[in-house]
């Protein structure tokens, strides 16, 4: 049968409707306006060897938000290997000259990759949580200060070709003003990830530092560690109502004041997270709040079960 190009017009026309019939249903994770999500560090113990595990594991939790580490974005990218030695989560082994070896030639075939990858290479690994309902919201690509630009440069180009409406970043304050100029370039606001470091004037932790970081440049802006903000013996809930304009996403997690531990059940340590959560959806700000599961995993439970025990507790806070 031969077609006109009328009838191939109306042929794609119909068939719309049949390929949005079969487009992944968004997870839905916004309670109360808020959005909850997770950052896939949590997910560090499921990640190898199948990086895909992170994804199944959003969807089982209900997760319909992610912050997606640049290692993992590389793992499902298909990026050589590094190879690991020793015990995952034990002490660093002493390497011997062959493991040495092995290591820089894996790291070399690693920085050739890199030179290769594409905007197409990052927009496959977005279709991937996309077609599973997930939204990949931010990239988290933490930067040292012995990167050259053009290592900085990788991560905004990784960040581009995702789709993400922002990177996220642990780094020091001399790298913050490295990478002003460069999220200015790019126009794409950089999230500073905060620890409890109080004691070196290099990090971000004091209440100084997160002003010298946002004064660098116009889209050098906070990720809030709401944990850490507290173990530093700061008020979340303060800081997010004077700099939430500037604030790309929380990461949850309950810790002690007084640079103290994290606690395994949510709710017995001293962040104020109901308090902060309630603001959120109180001053409808767009912030989205993600987990970070820090804490040791209690024997006979994983990774996956104590996501949704955090996910329950946040969902009451909202309530």
């Amino acid at each position: 049968m031969h077609l006109t190009r009328r009838d191939m017009g109306r042929i794609a026309f119909a068939s719309v409707p049949l390929a949005a019939a079969f487009a992944a249903k968004r997870i839905d994770s916004k309670f109360g306006g808020v959005q909850i999500g997770a950052i896939t560090y949590s997910f560090n113990r499921i990640a190898s060897p199948d990086p895909a595990a992170i994804i199944k594991a959003y969807a089982d939790i209900g997760l319909g938000e992610a912050e997606l580490m640049s290692n993992h974005c590389e793992a499902l990218a298909r990026a050589p290997a590094l190879p690991m030695f020793g015990r995952p989560g034990g002490p660093r082994p002493q390497l011997t000259p062959e493991q040495i070896a092995e290591r820089k030639a894996a790291q070399e075939k690693l920085v050739q990759w890199r030179g290769s990858a594409s905007e197409g290479t990052w927009k496959t690994v977005a279709r991937k949580f996309s077609a599973a309902g997930i939204d990949l919201a931010l990239l988290c690509y933490n930067m040292q200060d012995s990167m050259k630009d053009d290592d900085i440069e990788y991560g905004f180009q990784m960040a581009r070709g995702l789709g993400v409406k922002g990177i996220t970043t642990s780094t020091t304050l001399t790298m913050a003003k490295r990478i002003a100029p460069i999220a200015d370039k790019h126009r794409l606001l950089v999230g500073y990830h905060g620890h409890d470091a109080t004691n070196d004037p290099n990090q971000t932790a004091t209440l100084a530092s997160y002003d010298t970081l946002m004064a660098y440049g116009k889209y050098n802006g906070v990720n809030l560690d709401i944990g850490h903000f507290t173990a530093a013996g700061y008020d979340a809930v303060a800081f997010i109502k004077q700099h939430h304009s500037k604030i790309t996403n929380l990461h949850l997690k309950d810790r002690k004041k007084n640079h103290g531990p994290n606690v395994t059940v949510w709710g017995t340590g001293d962040t104020p997270m109901k308090a902060v959560l309630q603001l959120l959806k109180q001053e409808k700000y767009p912030i989205p709040a993600n987990l970070e599961l820090e804490y040791p995993v209690p024997e006979g439970s994983d990774i996956v079960a104590e996501a949704k025990k955090c996910l329950a507790y946040v969902k009451s806070c909202l309530a």
